[in-house]
């Protein structure tokens, strides 16, 4: 194992400000199961098909149509849970969060509010040789995705494409332990490389596979210990929830825009009030989208055509063994079996298709030379010619 320093955050300086202010950040990353059929139906999950291609009678919400449980997406929630050193729950059940959208053709989404499937996790963020962050997972729940609202094809009308209404989900909700900007960006990254690691997820941003939701409070230096002490939520101020995030970039953009937002009104004697916003990049500011809507706003209940998942411990630890060597793992590995330092251990451990390359170039060669030479050599050429080592292999994974 590595020998790793778990750093405790400082309170962030936000230039212009009167205090120091502390950030305190929770975030909701929505990950898109790596299946071929949806959550509920047989219906083709294959991005850029035609709109409305990939629609069955289910998703469609017919009348007299019943959703089935596909047991692939439930055992890639529990393979993932199992890589974050999460709870496997083994008896889950599904609720029904109801709300009115015009891409949700049920008129209700499909969820896992008071039994997910899988409990508290953990996730290892490291932010430098040697420094890491400890973010606690709350919690793990399948849920159905909607479809898309598309408004920019007609001056006067909307149109609504549902090829990914009822593509499986994995929410993958965090404890407030998040502290800044950076850190936020690098913990949904670990989750990528760890998702992309297990094979549950592709990790794909710009297809909107992997989103992330972003909580967002300010609270005076200090008043994150008092949080910790008495677990009271109320010290930490109001949070605002950004909303659909699927670039790093913008992550840390949005958290700092919205930060500074917050301590304006609160340093001239405002209040902030609750509610979700969008980043708009251009402008770079966010803009409210809604008030924030509690559990009960929603009518949650359960779902009166699913039965509970009751999992058989043989099965999850079935699932526990056929787990592939993860990360961090790996990276300690490379350290001790082939001499490398922590950068490049990271270097090449960053993407699982990089990490195979390096491991069969490095096979009865010297470790440090074959390391230099994909670094430096292979990786600098990909980066002149625009390419990806991992391109050839982001087609051909997906099951059933």
């Amino acid at each position: 194992m590595l020998d790793i320093n778990y750093s405790s955050p400082k309170p962030t300086v936000i230039p212009g400000a009167r205090h120091d202010w502390e950030l305190v950040i929770g975030m909701e990353v929505h990950a898109q199961v790596s299946s071929k059929s949806k959550l509920f139906s047989g219906a083709s999950t294959q991005f850029g098909n035609e709109p409305n291609s990939n629609v069955s009678f289910v998703d469609a919400a017919m009348p007299g149509m019943l959703p089935v449980v596909n047991d692939y997406c439930v055992e890639q929630a529990v393979r993932t849970g199992l890589g974050l050193k999460a709870k496997i729950n083994l008896w889950s059940a599904f609720d029904r969060k109801n709300y009115f959208y015009p891409d949700l053709p049920q008129g209700y989404q499909i969820s896992q509010l008071y039994h997910p499937i899988v409990g508290e996790g953990e996730v290892i963020v490291n932010m430098e040789p040697g420094v890491a962050r400890r973010v606690r997972i709350e919690r793990i729940h399948m849920e159905q995705d909607a479809g898309k609202s598309i408004h920019d094809m007609d001056p006067d009308m909307s149109f609504v494409d549902l090829n990914r209404t009822g593509v499986c989900l994995m929410e993958i909700v965090s404890r407030p332990d998040i502290r800044g900007p950076e850190e936020a960006a690098a913990y949904v990254g670990k989750l990528r490389q760890i998702m992309r690691y297990l094979g549950t997820c592709d990790g794909n941003m710009q297809n909107g596979n992997l989103r992330a939701d972003v909580n967002v409070s300010v609270c005076q230096s200090g008043t994150f210990e008092e949080f910790i002490e008495t677990g009271d939520f109320s010290v930490l101020g109001t949070r605002c929830e950004i909303k659909n995030m699927n670039s790093m970039r913008f992550i840390q953009q949005a958290i700092e825009v919205e930060a500074k937002r917050q301590i304006k009104i609160l340093e001239s004697g405002g209040t902030v009030d609750q509610e979700t916003r969008l980043y708009d990049p251009e402008k770079g500011e966010t803009r409210s989208m809604r008030s924030k809507e509690e559990a009960h706003d929603y009518r949650y209940f359960p779902d009166p055509d699913l039965l509970p998942l009751e999992l058989e411990q043989s099965w999850v630890d079935e699932i526990a063994l056929s787990l592939p060597e993860l990360p961090d793992d790996k990276k300690a590995r490379f350290i001790s079996s082939f001499g490398l330092s922590e950068y490049d251990a990271s270097v090449l451990t960053a993407e699982v298709e990089a990490a195979n390359y390096f491991e069969t170039v490095a096979a009865n060669r010297d470790g440090k030379m074959a390391a230099n030479w994909v670094i430096n050599e292979l990786f600098g050429r990909l980066k002149k010619d625009d390419l990806d080592i991992t391109a050839r292999c982001n087609s051909g994974k997906s099951s059933t």
